[in-house]
C-alpha cells in the first residue's frame, strides 16, 4: 500500500485527476440511496424541466429527477464493470497459468480454444445470448464475464512462460513443491501487477459493453437505470432536451477515459 501511495504521489496530474473522478463516481454510486430523490417516482407535471437548483440534472420525460437516475445508473454501470471483470480475470488467469505452466498438449488444446473464441465477434455473441435470456443486470455481468477473458488468458500465458523458467521456480520443483503451490505462490503472485493493469482497462470495456446493450434495449430495464439506458431514453428528445443525452454520455466518457488513463500509466510503470 505504501508503494502504491508513493507511486500515486509521483504520478502525473492526469492520473491523479482520473483517480479522483473514479472515487467521486464510486462514492456517488455507493451513497445513491442517501440522495432524497430516488429517480423512480414520476411527476408528469414536472417533465423535461431543464437543470436547476432543485433538479441538478433536470428531469426526464416522466418527471423523474435525472441526477438521482444518474447516481443509480452509476451503481448499475460500475457494478457490471467491476463484477464482470472479476469473472473474466479469474477465468483468464486460470486458463493462462495452466496453459503456460504445463505447456505441451495442454497448452495447445487450451490456446486453440482461446483462438476459436477470439475469432468470434464477442459483442454479437453477447448480444444474442443476452437477447435469448431474461434481461437483467445479473445476466449482463455473467455474459460479459464469460466472453471477455480470452485476452487476459493470452497475457497470463505469456507471463507464465517467462516466469516458469526462473531459478526460484526450478528450485521449487526440485525440492518437491506441488504444482498448485508453485502456480499460486511463484507465478500468480508475480503477475498480479500485470493482471491489475489489464483488469483496469477491461473495466472500461465492460462499462462500454453494458452501455451498448442498454442503449439497444437489452440491458437494464425500466424503472431502473444505467447510463446506457438513459442514453436510449434520451434519443427522441435530442432536439428539445439535449441534456438528457449530454449528462449520461459525459459520465460514460469520463469513466472510460479515467480507467484508460490509469491503466495506461501503470502499464508503463510495470
Amino acid at each position: 500500500m505504501s508503494t502504491f501511495i508513493k507511486k500515486l504521489k509521483q504520478s502525473p496530474i492526469q492520473v491523479k485527476l482520473s483517480l479522483g473522478i473514479l472515487i467521486v463516481f464510486i462514492l456517488g454510486a455507493i451513497l445513491a440511496d442517501l440522495y432524497p430523490k430516488n429517480g423512480i417516482d414520476t411527476d408528469i407535471a414536472n417533465a423535461l424541466v431543464n437543470p436547476n437548483k432543485e433538479n441538478l440534472f433536470g428531469t426526464d420525460d416522466l418527471g423523474r429527477d435525472y441526477f438521482a437516475r444518474a447516481l443509480h445508473g452509476a451503481r448499475a454501470s460500475l457494478t457490471v464493470g467491476f463484477l464482470s471483470v472479476v469473472i473474466s480475470t479469474i477465468l483468464g488467469s486460470l486458463v493462462g497459468i495452466i496453459a503456460g505452466y504445463f505447456g505441451g498438449k495442454v497448452d495447445m488444446i487450451l490456446m486453440r480454444g482461446v483462438d476459436i473464441l477470439m475469432s468470434i465477434p464477442s459483442f454479437f455473441l453477447i448480444l444474442i445470448l443476452n437477447a435469448a435470456l431474461k434481461p437483467g443486470i445479473q445476466n449482463i455481468i455473467i455474459i460479459i464475464g464469460l466472453f471477455s477473458w480470452m485476452g487476459i488468458a493470452r497475457l497470463v500465458r505469456a507471463e507464465t512462460l517467462s516466469l516458469k523458467e526462473r531459478d526460484y521456480v526450478t528450485y521449487a520443483k526440485l525440492i518437491g513443491v506441488s504444482h498448485r503451490k508453485i502456480m499460486v505462490k511463484h507465478i500468480l503472485r508475480n503477475i498480479t501487477p500485470t493482471l491489475t493493469v489489464a483488469a483496469t482497462v477491461n473495466v472500461a470495456s465492460a462499462i462500454l459493453t453494458e452501455s451498448s446493450l442498454s442503449f439497444l434495449g437489452l440491458g437494464v430495464r425500466q424503472p431502473n437505470s444505467s447510463w446506457g439506458s438513459m442514453l436510449k431514453d434520451a434519443q427522441q428528445y435530442l432536439a428539445t432536451s439535449p441534456y438528457l443525452a449530454i449528462f449520461p454520455g459525459l459520465l460514460i466518457l469520463l469513466t472510460v477515459l479515467a480507467f484508460n488513463v490509469i491503466g495506461d500509466y501503470y502499464r508503463k510503470e510495470i
